[in-house]
């Protein structure tokens, strides 16, 4: 697999395939806080979550870092589980800073889950591939992102209540969810 669109469709595939449940769950999870018209501040978290992603993904996937995969499978969920947590407990005024340090930080953890899959794909050329991978990654976020905004305010217009309430019951499925994960994937 070396052609650049052949790599862009396999991130698209994993994003958007629900054996990338982990993904779908922490994307719920940052999304969760926002509305439509803070997409600017959205788009910020998930910058900074790609920008830890790739850069994760590209050291592991050209060797020059070697993580132990059953811990960061484990790690994963837990992300999930802390980044539902924060919205469940937070300010929202602390969203500004927290929410893209977090965001990328956690990032570093899920690029590592992924790039051990990765390796036995790029070949001698990885430049090209993990761009492709990335860009696809990208693009099905966006569309994720997208499709959360919607349903986050169509539930908004139906509830007239306070945003809390529908960040609060996403940010409990994403954490829920995430728990469930990490008791599956114990490395102990």
């Amino acid at each position: 697999m070396s052609d650049l669109t052949s790599f862009i469709e396999l991130g698209l595939r994993h994003i958007l395939n629900l054996e990338a449940l982990d993904h779908l769950l922490f994307l719920l999870a940052l999304v969760a806080p926002y509305r439509c018209h803070d997409w600017r501040k959205l788009a910020q978290v998930v910058s900074a979550f790609t920008v830890g992603h790739t850069t994760t993904l590209a050291l592991v996937a050209t060797h020059h870092l070697a993580l132990p995969t059953r811990w960061i499978e484990f790690l994963i969920p837990l992300t999930i589980v802390a980044g539902a947590a924060k919205n469940l407990v937070a300010r929202p005024a602390s969203f500004r800073w927290t929410a893209p340090v977090l965001a990328g930080a956690f990032g570093l953890i899920h690029g590592a889950g992924f790039a051990s899959s990765l390796q036995g794909l790029f070949g001698e050329e990885v430049v090209r591939p993990l761009f492709g991978f990335n860009l696809g990654i990208e693009l099905g976020q966006l569309v994720v992102v997208a499709a959360m905004l919607a349903a986050f305010a169509g539930a908004d217009r139906i509830r007239r209540g306070p945003r809390f309430v529908r960040q609060s019951v996403a940010s409990a499925t994403a954490a829920v969810g995430g728990l469930v994960m990490a008791i599956g994937r114990v490395p102990w």
